[in-house]
């Protein structure tokens, strides 16, 4: 199992911080460094950046969004990030959710999953540098009727094949990530409840498109936070879970919620969504069980993450991605430098 470390978003006035941490990850032999985008930074500018001041280190998009971009300047994004990062870019696509598409993207979040088929064999298609021709219900390459001609990319990938990852919650979006793309970008994973949750839908897809789990990259995002206090380190993250399971999007439409009830929570999940659509943020972080926290996070002392991470190896995770935790610099780096030494003496280094 490999290591990778999520920045999360630029611009929250750490941006120097989380350049430190992508070097020191690098330094560290971490197999790649995702960076992410909602409706603040975006995820091309800053991989570019740490691609440049860093040297071995993947940069991965977790995720760039679907409705931000037509598919065929994401083909060119990939293709120059791949170029310039000498052969080391990832690409991450997701629909993103209703609020964000409709509110910030003004595109409506209709058929995420025909839409995100399309937009990915559209990309594949373009990164192929052959002429690119495409009719979807989506899409349609060139408009009929005007003065479009197909049109190839004229950049050349420094790969002839970019890895190209979903970011997964519901069963349904799992087994199309499957059946269409090289990994899974997962959040909220809890090892016990990963089988159930994600790995048997991806292991549909990967069926249905003939091929099995071999060479396909499972890629959890995992809090991390170092010390003797699991208890004390588990509240940290309680404003976190509360966000997502409470208010990452409406009452009916809320992936994370939904994630929360098949792992079964599902009266906790409706009770700090409750808490969380009245305004009552506090009450929502209260309501956050610590088993739940504890089994989506790395928590503790280093021997206790070595053996969780046994746990997501045994599941079928093959590449655990950190978001070490702290309130400075200095304990970021500790946590980056504990989660090499946990993987150590997990044995799975």
């Amino acid at each position: 199992m490999q290591l990778g470390i999520n920045l999360g978003y630029w611009g929250a006035g750490m941006d120097a911080d989380n350049l430190a941490v992508a070097k020191e990850a690098d330094k560290l032999g971490y197999a790649v460094c995702w960076a992410a985008e909602a409706y603040g930074s975006d995820a091309a500018t800053v991989l570019s950046w740490v691609a440049a001041q860093t040297a071995r280190i993947d940069i991965g998009s977790a995720i760039f969004q679907i409705p931000a971009r037509q598919p065929a300047m994401t083909a060119m994004t990939a293709a120059t990030l791949d170029s310039l990062s000498g052969g080391r870019f990832r690409l991450g696509l997701g629909v993103s959710g209703p609020q964000v598409s409709e509110g910030w993207y003004g595109v409506k979040f209709d058929k995420p999953l025909a839409r995100t088929r399309e937009y990915v064999e559209i990309v594949r298609k373009a990164m192929t540098r052959e002429r690119l021709s495409y009719e979807g219900e989506h899409w349609t390459l060139p408009l009929p009727g005007g003065p479009g001609k197909p049109i190839k990319l004229t950049v050349h990938p420094q790969r002839e094949h970019i890895p190209l990852y979903v970011a997964a919650i519901g069963p349904k979006n799992l087994e199309q990530t499957g059946e269409i793309a090289d990994g899974a970008l997962l959040i909220f994973p809890s090892a016990e409840h990963l089988e159930d949750t994600a790995i048997r839908h991806l292991r549909a897809g990967r069926e249905k498109a003939g091929k099995t789990m071999e060479g396909f990259d499972v890629v959890p995002t995992v809090p991390l936070a170092v010390g003797d206090d699991v208890s004390g380190l588990a509240d940290m993250f309680r404003p976190y879970t509360a966000l997502y399971v409470g208010g990452m999007g409406s009452r009916k439409q809320n992936f994370y919620n939904q994630l929360a009830q098949r792992m079964g929570y599902e009266k906790e999940a409706a009770e700090i969504q409750d808490k969380y659509l009245s305004g009552d943020k506090e009450g929502a972080a209260a309501a956050v069980p610590h088993e739940l926290i504890d089994s989506t996070t790395l928590l503790g002392p280093v021997d206790r993450i070595a053996e969780r991470m046994q746990a997501y190896a045994a599941a079928g995770v093959t590449t655990l991605t950190l978001a070490p935790a702290g309130f400075t610099l200095e304990e970021r780096i500790t946590a980056l430098r504990a989660g090499t030494q946990a993987l150590e003496r997990a044995g799975l280094a």
